[in-house]
């Protein structure tokens, strides 16, 4: 099979996501799953799966994520992310590249939903969606558990666990299988980047440090 690369981020660095659209604006007020207040922020490291060692070792890449200011935008609020990415001279498959960006974010009801109606995330949706198509196969997100636990630098969070996968032309599963953890309160804890071609991601992301309040 075609080496296929596909991206899998995330949250508050996701590259892509589902093609079901989102457009009703229904946000529990006493609910922040996704720690969307202005002010918070997030450190991730990257790391990068060594197959001569069968580890992951510390590319040097970090992913600094805030939450800079909100935007009202056909009357609906959402929450301006901006991320600076250092460390990724070299230009590492699955790393964000060096700089900035902005990203468009609102939670309606659970699902994570960027400024063009797309959804990024669902905490309580378990149905696979649709996230991209091609002339091989489909690629699919889809909630799996609501309450694993998972520990990174930053502590243990009890966490929804998600998959990412691809459906192949044949129907047979491709061997490619990434994990993304978001924690209640707290955002993205963990995600990984394969190939789809390949049974052990890639890169592994995973919250270095955070400030968060509610």
């Amino acid at each position: 099979m075609k080496r296929t690369v596909y991206l899998c981020f995330l949250a508050l660095v996701a590259f892509s996501c589902s093609t079901s659209d989102h457009n009703q604006d229904h946000q529990d007020p006493s609910s922040n799953f996704y720690a969307l207040t202005v002010g918070n922020q997030w450190v991730y490291k990257n790391y990068q799966y060594n197959a001569t060692t069968q580890t992951y070792e510390d590319t040097g890449v970090i992913d600094s994520v805030s939450i800079v200011s909100t935007e009202v935008l056909n009357n609906k609020t959402y929450y301006k992310f901006r991320r600076w990415t250092t460390g990724n001279e070299a230009g590492i498959a699955f790393c964000n590249p060096n700089g900035e960006h902005f990203e468009l974010l609102r939670d309606s009801l659970g699902y994570l939903v960027k400024d063009n109606g797309r959804i990024k995330y669902t905490n309580n949706h378990f149905t696979a969606r649709v996230l991209t198509t091609s002339d091989w196969g489909t690629v699919y997100d889809q909630l799996i558990a609501l309450d694993n636990e998972i520990t990174v630098e930053a502590g243990s969070f009890i966490s929804t666990y998600s998959q990412r996968y691809a459906i192949l032309n044949n129907g047979s599963q491709s061997p490619g299988l990434d994990h993304i953890y978001y924690a209640d309160g707290y955002g993205l804890i963990y995600n990984t980047s394969s190939f789809v071609s390949e049974d052990i991601p890639s890169i592994v992301r995973r919250l270095d440090s955070y400030l968060v309040e509610e």
